[in-house]
C-alpha cells in the first residue's frame, strides 16, 4: 500500500506522512507507554497475517468511557483521496476503515499478541473459496445501515467491488494492483464510469444471489480475504448518490462515525453515526463523541503541544513520526504518551526508467544519495523510524533473503567519489536530476537542500522542480511531469511478495489510466512481467522463494530503485487518550478502539 503516495512518502528524500497497507500477526507489537522501542527490525515485513473468522460483535473495552472529542494533528495528512474506491494510502486508509467505511473484512488489534488480526466485517466470515481459489463467496450480514438509515445491501457491496475495476476513474486505488489483474475479465473491463456501465452489469467477475456476493477470478487468489479489508472492497450506493466527483467529498458512512465537514489537506470532522449498530460490527467501537483531524501543523508544534499535555493537548494525538530531538523527551518525561512499533514499509527513490536509462547512472545515485544527512535533516530516528535497508521487501517478508543490490555498497553509505567515477565511466557527468520540491513544506525544503548538495558533489546537476503540498501527488503521478526522479514509500498490503513485486514493477498502461500508477519508477521489462505472471500462478508454498528471487533479479540486474530505509513508527498522544496502539499493518493509530478518559 502506498505511503502518502503521499500516504507516507519520502520526497527528494523527505518524509511526508504515512503509507501502504499491511498484514500479518507475528506478535510484533505496537507498544504504548513502553518508554523503549519494541521494534523488531527482523520481522517488519510479517505483520497482519493472523485470522479469526469467528470474531463476534459487539466489541466492548473494559473500563472505556463514553464522550469527549479526539483531536488528530498532522503535518502532511489528509492530502490523499477519501473515496473508498480510491483509497490506497496509509493515513486515509486507517481513518476511513477504522471510523467511517466498512468492507468485506477488517483488521482488529489483538491484545494477546500485540499485533493485528483479520476478522469479518460486512461479511459474516472470511469468505468461502472453491478448490483452486478462483472463486470466493461472501455472505453479507443483515442489520448494517447507511448514515441515512437505508440498509446496506449485497447489491451495493457488489457494486463497490465492481467500481474498484475502474482504474481511470480511481487511479490511486488498489484496483489497478489487484481487481484488474485478478478479477475475471478485469483486464478488459473499463468500469462503471469509464466503461459507461452505470449499474456494473457488463462485467463477468461479481454477482449477487440473495445475501451472497460471489467474486470470480481469472487466476488463483488465495489471499482475497486480506484484499477484502480495503475500503474498495465495501459497499457503495448505486446511482447518482455515488457520482465520483461528489462522493469524493463526502462518502456515506456505514461505520461508527460520519463526516460533518471535510477540506482536502486541511481538516476532517467526524461525529457519531447514530445508524451504526455495534451488534453488527466485530471490530469497531464508538466511545468518543467525535474526531477532529487537523492538517498543515508544523511537526515541532505538534510535539510541543503533546509534551505540554495541557487543555486540548490532553485529548490530542498525532500519527506523524516524532522528531528525533523530542523522542528522548517523551521517553524520559512522558513514556506513557509514546507509541512505538513496526511498519512493513520501504522508503525509496525511483529514477524514471524511461529517462535515466544507463544502469551506471542509477548506481551512481545509490552511492550519491545522502542517507544519514537526510535522516538528520528530517528528524528521523535511526534504528527506530529509519532502519538500514537493502532489499525491496523488508525483513520478515516470507521467503526473503538479504542481499546488496550494488556490489560493495552498504546501507546508509554515501560516497560521492564512487558516484562520480561511475558517471565518468558512463560519460554522464553533469546528468540532470529533476525532482519535485514542495515549496510550502519546511521539512521538504531541508531535505531538498541536502539532496542538491549531495548530487552536485557527486557530479550530477540538481534541479528541484517547484510544486505545492496540494499539487504534489498530481504532479508526481503525472507521467508527463518534467521530472526524472520520484521519491516514494510502500508498505505491504499483507505479508507476501505478491503485495510488493506486482504493484511496484509490473508494466503500467499509463496512456489508459493517465498516471504512473503505483510503479513510481515507470519500470517496464517484458521478462519481469512474464515472471510476475508465472509466480502468481505457482502453488502458494512455492511463491515466497520466487518473489524473493524476483526482488533480487530486479534490483541487481536493473536497479530501478535507490532503497533508502525501512520504517518504524514513533507516535504520541495526550494523557487522556486511551486505546492508542500501533496498527502494525499500517504503522498507524488504532482509532477503532480509542476512548477519552475523564481524568
Amino acid at each position: 500500500m502506498r505511503l502518502k503516495k503521499p500516504a507516507v512518502v519520502l520526497s527528494a528524500a523527505v518524509l511526508l506522512s504515512v503509507a501502504a497497507c499491511g498484514g500479518g500477526d507475528s506478535g510484533d507489537s505496537g507498544s504504548s507507554g513502553s518508554g523503549d522501542s519494541s521494534l523488531d527490525a527482523g520481522t517488519l515485513g510479517n505483520t497482519g497475517g493472523g485470522q479469526n473468522p469467528d470474531a463476534k460483535a459487539p466489541v466492548e473495552i473494559e473500563g472505556a468511557e463514553k464522550g469527549g472529542t479526539i483531536t488528530v494533528m498532522t503535518n502532511l495528512g489528509l492530502t490523499t483521496p477519501i473515496d473508498p474506491s480510491d483509497i490506497y494510502f496509509v493515513d486515509t486508509n486507517a481513518i476511513m476503515s477504522n471510523l467511517v467505511t466498512r468492507s468485506l473484512t477488517q483488521y482488529i488489534y489483538d491484545e494477546k499478541s500485540g499485533g493485528m488480526t483479520l476478522v469479518p466485517d460486512l461479511a459474516t466470515d472470511l469468505g468461502t473459496p472453491n478448490d483452486d481459489f478462483t472463486e470466493w463467496k461472501f455472505t453479507i450480514r443483515d442489520g448494517v445501515k447507511w448514515e441515512n438509515g437505508d440498509p446496506v445491501t449485497a447489491e451495493e457491496v457488489a457494486f463497490g467491488i465492481v467500481r474498484s475495476m475502474d482504474a481511470k476513474t480511481f487511479p490511486n486505488g488498489p484496483g489497478l494492483a489487484y481487481s484488474n489483474p485478478f478479477f475475471l475479465g478485469g483486464d478488459t473491463y473499463k468500469g462503471p464510469y469509464t466503461g459507461k456501465d452505470p449499474d456494473g452489469t457488463k462485467q463477468k467477475a461479481v454477482s449477487v444471489d440473495g445475501n451472497t456476493v460471489t467474486v470470480k477470478m481469472s487466476q488463483p487468489f488465495p489471499d482475497f480475504p486480506y484484499y477484502g479489508a480495503f475500503p474498495a472492497m465495501g459497499a457503495i450506493p448505486k446511482g447518482a448518490a455515488s457520482d465520483p466527483a461528489k462522493y469524493a467529498q463526502h462518502p456515506l458512512s456505514n461505520g461508527p462515525y460520519k463526516i460533518t465537514s471535510y477540506t482536502n489537506a486541511k481538516s476532517l470532522v467526524l461525529e457519531h453515526n447514530d445508524q451504526w449498530d455495534p451488534a453488527t460490527d466485530p471490530g469497531r467501537t464508538q466511545y468518543p463523541d467525535g474526531y477532529e483531524f487537523k492538517a498543515g501543523l508544523q511537526l515541532n508544534q505538534i510535539d510541543q503541544i503533546l509534551l505540554g499535555n495541557q487543555g486540548e493537548g490532553q485529548t490530542s494525538l498525532t500519527y506523524d513520526k516524532i522528531a528525533a530531538q523530542d523522542y528522548r523527551k517523551f521517553q524520559q518525561d512522558s513514556p506513557d504518551q509514546l507509541v512505538e512499533g513496526p511498519a512493513p514499509c520501504t522508503y525509496y527513490g525511483a529514477p524514471d526508467y524511461r529517462k535515466i536509462t544507463d544502469k551506471k547512472v542509477r548506481e551512481a545515485l545509490v552511492w550519491a544519495f545522502p542517507y544519514k544527512d537526510t535522516i538528520l535533516a528530517t528528524g528521523l530516528i535511526p534504528g527506530v523510524t529509519a532502519i538500514e535497508a537493502t532489499n525491496i521487501m523488508p525483513p520478515g517478508t516470507p521467503g526473503r533473503t538479504e542481499y546488496n543490490p550494488v556490489e560493495g555498497h552498504e546501507p546508509f553509505e554515501t560516497d560521492p567519489e564512487k558516484a562520480r567515477a561511475l558517471l565518468e565511466e558512463a560519460g554522464a557527468v553533469g546528468t540532470e536530476i529533476r525532482f519535485l520540491w514542495r515549496t510550502d513544506n519546511e521539512l521538504n525544503t531541508k531535505s531538498k537542500d541536502v539532496f542538491v548538495k549531495a548530487l552536485e558533489k557527486a557530479g550530477f546537476k540538481a534541479t528541484p522542480v517547484a510544486t505545492t503540498e496540494a499539487n504534489y501527488v498530481v504532479d508526481r503521478d503525472d507521467p508527463n511531469t518534467d521530472i526524472n526522479y520520484r521519491s516514494a514509500a510502500w508498505c505491504a498490503d499483507w505479508p507476501s511478495g505478491a503485495t510488493w513485486i506486482p504493484p511496484l514493477f509490473q508494466t503500467v498502461n499509463m496512456k489508459e489510466i493517465g498516471q504512473v500508477g503505483t510503479n513510481e519508477a515507470v519500470f517496464s521489462e517484458p521478462s519481469i512481467d512474464a515472471k510476475i505472471k508465472e509466480t502468481i500462478q505457482m502453488p502458494a508454498d512455492q511463491q515466497p522463494a520466487a518473489w524473493d528471487a524476483l526482488d533480487k533479479e530486479i534490483m541487481t540486474k536493473y536497479l530501478p530503485w535507490v532503497v533508502q530505509y525501512y520504517a518504524g513508527q514513533a507516535m504520541a498522544h495526550g494523557t487522556r487518550v486511551q486505546g492508542f496502539e500501533n496498527d502494525n499493518t499500517l504503522g498507524a493509530p488504532t482509532y477503532d478502539r480509542m476512548w477519552v478518559s475523564s481524568e
